[in-house]
């Protein structure tokens, strides 16, 4: 644990050359938050076109890389995946999605999510089928750029969405159960807000009923941090929700969502 934390403090100038060099070349994935955001992902992305084959996609998609007036990890993700999801379908190319979606380096999974997310053509249960192996997958980075991938759809057709969120919500997997919750956050982190959440959050009962006892703490956090939202809007349905919650769910996994719920109303 000790040696965990001071992992995680170190910044992008501590990480040793030998691992930045086996991250931009795709050999290695990040192990926390600051090798993720040490990947140099112009060099990645040459090196795994390179190694694809598919060296004609790297200017057109560099192009729209330098023409963002801001670049973060998550603006410049987006653009890799929708620039290569419009390199696919021009060329016809079948190949690069699923080598992609199974590469090593987690950064290229997450250009696979945003591939999958511009398709305007798939349906809405098609495209959440798809996009469920991302919700899933193994590294922390990759399922948040799920979510943070589908959620301007996920916003845009609401009632659908929650209706197939609401199933996700009873799936054995803790990763596929906190994407349901995390992805309709009313809030949500890095993201736009989705107003009709924000003024009524109790269309999202759904997926949180199921939740409110989750013997994840991944889960379990996502839940009170998604009621915690709410209550910035809706304080009286929270508090409702919270009582009601307290006397038909009396678990320590209930009464810990509900601390976390209830944080914003209770400094107010």
């Amino acid at each position: 644990m000790t040696e965990k934390k001071k992992i995680n403090t170190l910044s992008v100038k501590d990480i040793p050359v030998s691992i930045l060099q086996q991250l931009n070349s795709g050999t290695r994935q990040t192990s926390n938050l600051t090798e993720w955001l040490g990947v140099d992902q112009l060099l990645l992305l040459r090196n795994v076109l390179v190694q694809a084959k598919k060296e004609k996609y790297v200017a057109p998609v560099v192009k729209e890389i330098n023409e963002l007036k801001k670049k973060t990890v998550n603006t410049v993700n987006a653009v890799i995946g929708k620039q290569l999801f419009i390199q696919i379908t021009v060329n016809k190319d079948h190949t690069l999605l699923p080598y992609l979606a199974a590469h090593t380096s987690d950064m290229v999974r997450c250009w696979a999510a945003y591939i999958v997310s511009a398709d305007n053509n798939t349906s809405l249960p098609d495209l959440f089928k798809k996009i469920q192996a991302f919700a899933a997958d193994q590294h922390f980075g990759v399922r948040e750029i799920a979510w943070l991938a589908i959620r301007p759809i996920l916003s845009q057709h609401l009632s659908e969405s929650i209706i197939i969120l609401s199933k996700w919500a009873l799936h054995k997997d803790e990763n596929i159960r906190r994407f349901a919750s995390e992805a309709t956050r009313p809030r949500g982190v890095w993201c736009e807000h989705i107003a009709v959440l924000k003024n009524d959050p109790a269309q999202g009962l759904n997926i949180l009923e199921p939740l409110r006892s989750d013997p994840s703490k991944y889960v379990r956090d996502s839940v009170g941090n998604w009621l915690s939202d709410a209550s910035k809007t809706q304080p009286g349905f929270v508090t409702t929700l919270c009582r009601r919650w307290q006397k038909e769910s009396n678990t320590k996994e209930t009464a810990y969502i509900i601390q976390k719920a209830m944080r914003t109303i209770k400094k107010a």
